[in-house]
């Protein structure tokens, strides 16, 4: 997955300020483990004290609180942390359009996309298989057969991943 979830405008980041601002740790809970939660938990109370102390201890106090459900969330994952992220990173073209069918309620926009894309990769591949069809060589037929069997392959695993539980695998969102 693109870096996302650990950036500073992922959507981990984003629940943590509406529960720092809130005052609702309640709102960050969602996004870590059942087993994380006691440690999310006294993580906020310790940031929601430490804002009290001045703007430089508020920053800090939000940095930490930040750093801690990110982790907690990447380790629910399954995947390393390497700290968040700045705001701003390339999260690709799909991430937004996902993101704007959320807020919508419209797959429209997302789906034309993934639609055209899909449709020229399989074009792409399809045309490479169809040149190299005419193969005499035994090198010119081991291509053929790469790319011929590497079609099927990459079709089943779009198919498969089309119909795959969310949270197959222990990564509950990708």
């Amino acid at each position: 997955m693109p870096p996302h979830c650990d950036s500073m405008d992922g959507p981990v980041v984003k629940a943590a300020e509406a529960a720092l601002g809130d005052d609702n740790v309640e709102l960050i809970l969602p996004f870590v483990p059942l087993e994380a939660e006691d440690e999310v938990r006294t993580a906020f109370e310790r940031a929601t004290a430490a804002r009290a102390e001045g703007p430089i201890a508020h920053e800090v106090a939000d940095l930490y609180f930040f750093d801690t459900v990110v982790r907690l969330h990447r380790a629910g994952e399954g995947a390393s942390f390497t700290g968040v992220k700045p705001a701003g990173g390339d999260v690709g073209p799909v991430i937004p359009l996902a993101e704007r069918a959320i807020e919508t309620g419209s797959i429209e926009k997302l789906y034309a996309f993934l639609s055209a894309e899909l449709h020229r990769q399989l074009q792409a591949r399809l045309e490479r298989i169809v040149a190299l069809a005419d193969a005499v060589t035994t090198a010119e037929r081991r291509e053929y057969t790469e790319a011929m069997l590497g079609f099927q392959v990459y079709s089943h695993h779009l198919y498969k991943s089309m119909h795959r539980d969310p949270h197959e695998g222990g990564h509950p969102h990708g």
